[in-house]
């Protein structure tokens, strides 16, 4: 039914004819019948060099491990890792290359960091003069809604790069206009858009296989819950990770798990309902050690405000916990806890807050990007 950007040779066979190519991708990069798209572009460019995200061009790279530079087996072209002190490519790595292209498949919210290495490698096109291209692909949970805040300025990092809402409604191609025109990057950009994608749109409805975009993602509905439980992810809560429904279970060791689940249930979240579970994470937080908490069954994704949800859930957690609860130290000694980073400010660790108030503060914010962002849609 969807054809995504890289299936759509006609439009992109000409504009690289004659040009040295470099391409930023991983596995969930791929064409008709699951083929690479490295393998599909070394066949009809001149492709001389690879760019990778965090596990690697062929994921074949584990969680956290950081490798500045090897060779891809299959096709011997050397290939450059823009993640961790290196997230932008340099002069050096650019200086032969004409057209730098990306092609991974985003997952909708402002905290994957695949959003940002595009914005660093448009960057460095701007400052280099070199043009930006991308292969556009689905946002997997739709093109219209939008929720949640803006990054404020001095909490910017991976995980929040722009002033953009967790949940922003754009493709990764329209992104990458929004970004280049709004944000200043100025950049020379061109988009290879897809044909019978609609923003109503998740991803199941497009025909397409789903790839996890990363270990942590195995599914759509992974992404759809996302937006709930990742700001769990600047605290000592689990957010799931070390079991096979990250994201869509949060507990502790300490928690009652009926009583957590009764009173989310009571609260009246619309499209979602919780469940009692017990689960012991294999690795991340608690590892080894039972927790108590409840799985999120996203009943109807239409209602489901998967933003609002995860604040009326850190704010119960909390409750529940009492002294037990903490927000996660700072990685290091200049930088700034997590929940700031993932919130975008410091305002939920800093007060004593109201779920239902900061949502409607939220949801100020996010009227008004989703009022911007209409003017980069292609479909």
């Amino acid at each position: 039914m969807v054809r995504t950007g890289i299936e759509n040779t006609g439009e992109w066979m000409d504009f690289l004819k004659g040009k040295r190519v470099g391409l930023i991708t991983n596995p969930t990069g791929v064409g008709s019948g699951l083929r690479s798209t490295i393998d599909i572009l070394k066949d009809k460019t001149a492709l001389v060099r690879l760019f990778s995200p965090e596990h690697g061009v062929r994921g074949d790279i584990q969680a956290g491990d950081m490798i500045n530079y090897y060779v891809d087996e299959k096709t011997s072209l050397p290939v450059f890792s823009l993640y961790g002190k290196n997230k932008k490519p340099s002069e050096e790595l650019l200086k032969d290359i004409d057209v730098l292209a990306f092609d991974i498949q985003d997952v909708g919210s402002r905290l994957y960091t695949y959003l940002y290495t595009m914005s660093y490698c448009m960057q460095s096109c701007g400052e280099f003069k070199k043009t930006f291209l991308v292969f556009d692909r689905p946002n997997p949970i739709g093109g219209i809604k939008v929720e949640g805040n803006l990054v404020k300025p001095g909490f910017t990092s991976f995980v929040g790069l722009h002033p953009i809402p967790y949940r922003y409604g754009l493709t990764i191609g329209e992104a990458a206009l929004l970004f280049n025109q709004e944000f200043h990057i100025s950049c020379d950009l061109k988009v290879i858009s897809m044909t019978g994608w609609e923003r109503t749109m998740y991803y199941e409805d497009t025909g397409l296989p789903w790839i996890m975009p990363s270990p942590n993602m195995p599914a759509v509905d992974t992404a759809v819950a996302y937006n709930s439980t990742c700001i769990l992810e600047g605290t000592n809560i689990s957010e799931g990770r070390g079991t096979t429904k990250p994201f869509e279970l949060a507990g502790a060791p300490w928690l009652e798990a009926e009583t957590l689940a009764a009173n989310m249930n009571r609260k009246g979240l619309t499209g979602v309902l919780f469940r009692p579970v017990y689960f012991t994470p294999t690795f991340s937080k608690h590892v080894g050690i039972l927790c108590r908490g409840v799985q999120l069954h996203v009943t109807d994704r239409e209602s489901f405000c998967g933003v609002k949800t995860g604040l009326y859930l850190l704010e119960e957690i909390k409750s529940l916990s009492g002294e037990k609860f903490s927000y996660n130290a700072p990685y290091s000694s200049s930088g700034k806890p997590m929940i700031d980073y993932n919130t975008g400010d410091d305002f939920i660790r800093t007060h004593d807050f109201s779920a239902k108030e900061v949502y409607e503060i939220w949801a100020v914010e996010a009227e008004e990007f989703a009022k911007k962002k209409e003017n980069y849609h292609l479909y």
